[in-house]
């Protein structure tokens, strides 16, 4: 499949689409680069420094595919927190009840979840907008239900525990450096195979879709594939996010899993920059590690994360990303910034 043309003058995201190609190179730089500092980052932070740097790349990960379920594809989700529950209790089972292997529960927890994902993906097929949303907030209210109330399945209120670690050539990842380090290396296998996703036709039948799905079928893109790949592989991420939340905390319940939950890492995406390739791991940033380092602050610290969000989203819609591209384009003396490349 090819990537739709365009006609005429091209908008700011058209013009984006098509400078694609010419900025993945830098995106993988920063990938590589992100990936060698984050791996040697920990030394000397302690075991909790070291368990916020972990938690905020699980997260990142969760919120890639909502990244690409909303920013790419254009289809508002509800749910991601409710399928990183799913992936999150279903690897804590196969592994701690059933004794299966973390690499196994890892690729079945994405299994479950793309499945789940793809059948949540029908009603986006006839449901637009607000609907679309609606519907996936009763899903993510039907799964927090099964959570905390099926307790011969999930523990209920009382939740799992003793959820084993995996290991790399028979060596526990016990300690919180090496287990940070593990999942250093997930996220970056996963935010390379994302990376090339959008540089391939399937990015650009996403954005094709987000940016008008009339025109995007009349081109030839099957629109009813790609909507629930969207929703299918997005899904897929939470899920894997919630394969490594569970071995991270080792114990879970359903409250972090919540609908709220959904709403928090909905606004990382918007934070951090709706469809940036980037996007996500600044977006997690802010709801991660913001809070944090915000708690010098004691009792307010909520406060003041809620107004520096409040006021980077009033600056600019377009989150840290959108200001990032902005402000390079400034420097570099294009007026278009559409034209930079950023994404």
């Amino acid at each position: 499949m090819t990537a739709p043309a365009t006609h005429g003058s091209a908008t700011p995201r058209q013009s984006r689409i098509a400078a694609l190609p010419a900025s993945v190179d830098g995106i993988l730089v920063t990938l590589v680069l992100g990936a060698v500092i984050l791996w040697f980052a920990p030394v000397g932070m302690g075991r909790y420094g070291t368990y916020v740097l972990s938690l905020w790349l699980v997260m990142s990960i969760a919120v890639m595919g909502l990244n690409l379920t909303l920013g790419y594809a254009g289809l508002k989700s509800l749910a991601q927190a409710a399928f990183m529950g799913l992936g999150a209790y279903a690897t804590a089972l196969l592994t701690s009840k059933l004794g299966m292997n973390w690499y196994a529960a890892f690729a079945i927890s994405g299994l479950i979840t793309f499945a789940v994902g793809l059948l949540l993906g029908f009603p986006a097929l006839r449901v637009q907008a607000h609907y679309l949303a609606f519907v996936t907030l009763a899903f993510s209210t039907l799964i927090w239900l099964i959570l905390r109330n099926e307790q011969w399945l999930t523990g209920g209120v009382f939740g799992l525990s003793n959820i084993p670690r995996p290991s790399v050539f028979g060596l526990k990842l016990d300690g919180a450096l090496a287990f940070h380090r593990f999942v250093v290396v997930v996220t970056f296998i996963l935010a390379i195979a994302l990376w090339w996703m959008i540089r391939s036709p399937w990015g650009r039948a996403f954005m094709a879709l987000r940016e008008n799905p009339v025109r995007a079928a009349s081109l030839g893109v099957d629109t009813r594939m790609y909507t629930l790949l969207a929703f299918a592989i997005g899904s897929a991420y939470a899920g894997f996010a919630g394969a490594l939340y569970a071995p991270l905390v080792e114990f879970i319940d359903p409250s972090p899993f919540s609908l709220s939950q959904s709403f928090f890492l909905l606004l990382m995406v918007v934070a951090g920059g709706s469809g940036y390739l980037l996007g996500p791991f600044i977006g997690a940033l802010l709801g991660v590690v913001l809070p944090e380092w915000l708690r010098v602050v004691g009792s307010l610290y909520l406060i003041v994360f809620a107004t520096i969000v409040m006021l980077l989203l009033i600056a600019c819609p377009q989150g840290v990303s959108g200001l990032i591209e902005r402000g390079w384009a400034k420097l570099t003396g294009k007026n278009n910034v559409a034209k930079t490349g950023a994404r």
